[in-house]
This record gives C-alpha cells, sequence and structure tokens, in this order.
C-alpha cells in the first residue's frame, strides 16, 4: 500500500469525514464496521512450501544486502531459538508459527471457514470478527493463506506477523507486581493510549499518572521501551515533563516478554480494547510489514474519530515504508537531533506527517532514574501527547479539526510544504528534555531502537 497522500489544503481527508462518532462505551469490546476488504498483492508461494521457512533463507531471498538485512538476521535467529512457536514469511518478516490471522464479518461465515477444517484458535475481541486459525491437519499456513483468499473473497486473510521488537538484546524488561493507581482527580479526564510493551508505573516519572492497563492476564511486565515512551507522553517529576502531563494512560502490552509478543492479533485486541475505553489519541511506536486484518483494524478505528500515531521506523531512507505507519489516516511521526538534523536512520516517504524530537533526549528508565533514548520511537509519543491535549474524544470532525490545529503549529523544516522529510514540519521542540538536565541512571542503558 503507497504511503497517505495528504495535502495541507485538507490536512487529514483520510480521516474520513462526515462519519457519525462513535456511540456511547459499552461493556463489550465494540464491533467494528464490517469495511470493503482492502486490495492485496497475490502471494508470491514457490510450487514447493518449505516445513519452515528457516530451512532455506538464503535459496529464497531472505538474507539481503539493503538497509534491512541487519532485521533480517536478527529473525532469522530468533527464529532458531524459538522454532516451535516462530517462522519467517517469502520476505523475512517474523510470523507466529503456524497461525492465520483472519478478518471474518460474519459468524456465518466463521462456521464455512471450520467447515473446511481450520481450527479457530482464539478470537481477538467479542463480536469483533477478528481470529486466529490453524490450518487442517500439517498443512503450511503460507499455502493454506492462497487457498482461503480463493474460497473465502469477502474475508480478508493474512499470517500472524510479529511487530517492533526483533533483535532484542540484554535485559530489558522485568516483572514487578503492580503500583498502586493514584486515586482518579476531580472534572473532566483526558485519556490517551499505549500499545507497546509493558510500562513501570513505580518509576519516578510515572508514580504520580493513573495507568489503566490491559494485557499478560494481570501481570506487569515492565520494560524498558513502554516505560520510555510512556513516561515522554505523560511521565512528570522534577525537571522531566512529558507532552501531556496529567493524562491518565492507557497501556496496552502486547509483549508480556513472550516469545510471539507483538503479533498482529494482540496488537488488533488492544485497538479493541482502547476503542471500548473510547480512548481518542492511540500511540504505536512498533513497525512491521503490511498486513490485511491490521490495516482493516486500523480504517476501522480511523473511522470511528480516533487519532492514530505511530513512528516511521529506523530502517532508513532507502527502506520501504514500514506499517502501521504507512498506512492512510495514520499520523506517521519522524524524529530529529538536537541540532535539528532529521536522524539518518529514520525512514522517509510521502506518509511521513510530523518530525520531533528523537534523540539526544532523555526518558524514564525501569525502576528509577533516567537514560538517553533515541529513535523515531520516542518522537511519536511527542506528537501524541500533544493531539490528546487537543482531542478528548473519538469523533471524526474533531479529530480532523485537532490535526489541522497541530498542522497549524508546525514550524517548516524542510522544502516549502510538505515533504517526505519532515513532513508538515517540527512540532514539540520546547517538550524534549536534556540529558543533563536530569539524574541519568546510566546513559548506555539499552532500549530498543524503534
Amino acid at each position: 500500500m503507497q504511503g497517505i497522500l495528504w495535502t495541507a489544503a485538507i490536512h487529514c481527508a483520510a480521516l474520513v469525514c462526515g462519519v457519525a462518532p462513535a456511540g456511547p462505551a459499552r461493556a463489550q469490546l465494540p464491533q467494528l464496521p464490517a469495511l470493503p476488504a482492502p486490495a492485496l498483492k497475490a502471494l508470491d508461494v514457490p510450487a514447493k512450501i518449505p516445513e519452515t521457512i528457516i530451512d532455506a533463507p538464503r535459496s529464497l531471498g531472505l538474507v539481503p544486502s539493503n538497509p534491512t538485512e541487519q532485521r533480517t538476521r536478527a529473525h532469522l535467529d530468533r527464529v532458531r531459538r524459538h522454532a516451535d512457536r516462530l517462522d519467517l514469511d517469502f520476505n523475512g518478516n517474523l510470523v507466529v508459527r503456524d497461525e492465520i490471522i483472519a478478518y471474518l464479518p460474519s459468524s456465518t461465515m466463521i462456521e464455512k471457514v471450520r467447515a473446511f477444517g481450520y481450527v479457530v484458535l482464539r478470537e481477538s475481541g467479542e463480536g469483533s470478527g477478528v481470529v486466529v486459525l490453524k490450518a487442517p491437519g500439517n498443512a503450511s499456513a503460507l499455502a493454506e493463506l492462497r487457498r482461503l483468499r480463493e474460497l473465502f473473497p469477502d474475508g480478508v486473510f493474512d499470517l500472524n506477523h510479529i511487530y517492533g521488537r526483533s533483535g532484542e538484546t540484554g535485559t530489558t524488561s522485568m516483572r514487578r507486581p503492580a503500583v498502586g493507581t493514584p486515586a482518579a482527580t476531580n472534572g473532566p479526564v483526558r485519556k490517551i493510549g499505549l500499545i507497546d510493551s509493558g510500562v513501570d508505573g513505580g518509576t519516578e516519572a510515572l508514580r504520580k499518572v493513573r495507568i489503566h492497563r490491559q494485557g499478560c492476564r494481570g501481570r506487569v511486565v515492565a520494560s524498558a521501551h513502554g516505560t520510555a515512551v510512556g513516561s515522554i507522553m505523560v511521565g512528570k517529576a522534577g525537571k522531566f515533563r512529558g507532552a501531556a502531563p496529567g493524562l491518565e494512560l492507557y497501556a496496552v502490552d502486547v509483549y508480556c516478554d513472550q516469545p510471539t509478543g507483538g503479533s498482529v492479533d494482540a496488537i488488533v485486541a488492544a485497538f479493541l480494547w482502547l476503542a471500548g475505553q473510547r480512548v481518542p489519541v492511540i500511540n504505536v511506536s512498533l513497525v512491521g510489514p503490511p498486513n490485511g486484518v491490521l490495516e482493516q483494524i486500523v480504517r476501522g478505528m480511523i473511522e470511528r474519530g480516533h487519532l492514530i500515531v505511530a513512528a516511521v521506523g529506523n530502517e532508513g531512507p532507502a527502506a520501504p515504508p514500514l506499517y502501521p505507519a504507512a498506512y492512510a489516516g495514520v499520523i506517521a511521526v519522524t524524529a530529529v537531533d538536537r541540532s535539528l538534523r532529521i536522524l539518518p536512520e529514520a525512514s522517509r516517504g510521502s506518509h511521513v506527517q510530523f518530525a520531533a524530537p528523537g534523540a539526544n533526549m532523555a526518558a524514564a528508565r525501569i525502576a528509577e532514574g533516567y537514560t538517553e533514548v533515541r529513535g523515531t520511537s520516542f518522537a511519536a509519543p511527542v506528537v501524541a501527547g500533544l493531539l490528546a491535549l487537543l482531542l478528548d474524544k473519538p469523533d471524526p470532525m474533531a479529530a480532523r479539526q485537532a490535526l489541522a490545529r497541530l498542522v497549524g503549529m508546525a514550524s517548516d523544516m524542510g522544502p516549502p510544504g510538505k515533504d517526505p522529510i519532515y513532513g508538515y514540519g517540527l512540532v514539540g521542540w520546547s517538550i524534549r528534555i536534556d540529558p543533563t538536565n536530569v539524574n541519568l541512571t546510566d546513559a548506555s542503558y539499552p532500549l530498543l531502537p524503534r
């Protein structure tokens, strides 16, 4: 799918003008509207399907000499370590082994899929129409994906891709008891959502933040990445201040320190929960390949008036667009350093909407102190926080107005007008916390680059 082709004149026409606002919150997760299936490229499947893609990586072109080579090698290493649970698709992207994720807009279609021998392993949100399937017997998910698309042209089928944290090394997460949630404040409450790894609510910058958690069956698996991103969104302590301090954080951990963490079905379930909580702005500092089911859910969220903010990724200017940032209607964010220069590793393209500080800046560390961060992951929460201050509930018209206001605040950094490097320009520069202004517990503390 091509990047977003907005112009400054319409700012956010992709945010679905004229759609009625979402109805009142309901106890069960909401059903997203049945949308037309997006156009999907034909799957290029060899005549002979290996039992697992790891069996023949180089013959299938899975070790390219391009900016994604390091990521692909990391994926291969992860599959070797977790061969019973992980695999690769034919483009070298990480997937959950033997699983197909499907968007089936009717219960009748789900029953028809079962009749063909497919097993429904789980459902992402009650009544959502998103299910995870296992192919009959020992059939390959790659081959069955093509068959399902032929049998059910009204459905959307894809592999259960894994997003974001490929290539992680070192200890970047810890299990800890949930920290007591501060009491709710009086008056109207503004919300902001985070789909990431676990957030440590006990670290100084987030200790006074009211955090609503989802995922990991009630456990808190605090992560360096999720904690840092969350602090940039809503943190506040001493000289440290996030983009939107005081907002209530609705944080979904889609990793839970599991090999299959970051899968599409976990991300879909996160979106559905946040939709049910009527969270207007959602930050997703995760990247991965295009996925038909994820695209369908993202489109539905945008149509309901949610603003989705995503990092463009760090695979270099020559890399293909990464998702969900490159989906139409998503607010894609790149990063600049202390000298206002775009990060050389930042992705580029017509989908880029804003630039924000994303290097030479401080963020909260697990348990205590702060650490220096770098990457587009840490620019996206700046933009999400600014938008959350402008939008108090999901609403298509109000979302367009909030985005237009942020466009008006942006400082044009590149060629006049919107460009594929800075988008509409730089926002949130005053939010950047210089690492010299806070107590860095360990400036070399490992953080994921996305």
